[in-house]
């Protein structure tokens, strides 16, 4: 907790004074964020939609999003999966991390990859200003234009892991 006299963490006591230092000082410096992108399976096919607003609009790419301060992965994953699509997930599982860096928009990203299966719901748009398309792909069907985050999964060791999952 930040108070008016500062705030303790690992026992070292940060001032207002410091903590204003270190935040203006991680401003000043771009730094990586962390993505969530899960792959819901329901019926040997995967969800995905068409991304809007954001970057990489109009490619394609599973429901995922930021993780959050605090959150851990499997409940960003949740959290993310009912925002967007309304749909209920079970079985979750970390399968990999890719390492995503966007020249053109100066932004970096290690994406989280997570599996998990369809619980309940029908997939809708829940936030339009995120996605304008949702349907189910398998690995023979996908769009070719795809979010960046899928280049280095495909040449990740990541990709058969997934694979197999959906095969199961």
């Amino acid at each position: 907790m930040i108070t008016a006299a500062g705030s303790k963490f690992l026992g070292y006591k940060f001032t207002p004074e410091i903590l204003a230092v270190r935040y203006t000082s991680l401003m000043d410096h771009p730094h990586p964020r962390i993505g969530v992108g899960v792959f819901v399976f329901k019926n040997g096919r995967f969800l995905m939609g068409c991304r809007r607003g954001s970057h990489g609009s109009g490619s394609w790419s599973v429901p995922g999003g930021h993780l959050e301060f605090g959150e851990t992965i499997e409940t960003a994953a949740k959290r993310e999966v009912k925002e967007e699509t309304n749909l209920e997930i079970s079985r979750l599982k970390i399968a990999g991390v890719t390492n995503d860096i966007f020249e053109s928009e100066g932004k970096h990203y290690l994406t989280i990859w997570v599996t998990s299966f369809w619980q309940s719901g029908t997939p809708r748009i829940m936030e339009p200003d995120k996605f304008i398309d949702l349907d189910w792909y398998n690995f023979d069907t996908l769009s070719s234009n795809l979010f960046l985050p899928w280049r280095q999964l495909f040449e990740s060791d990541f990709l058969l892991t997934i694979k197999n999952l959906l095969a199961s």
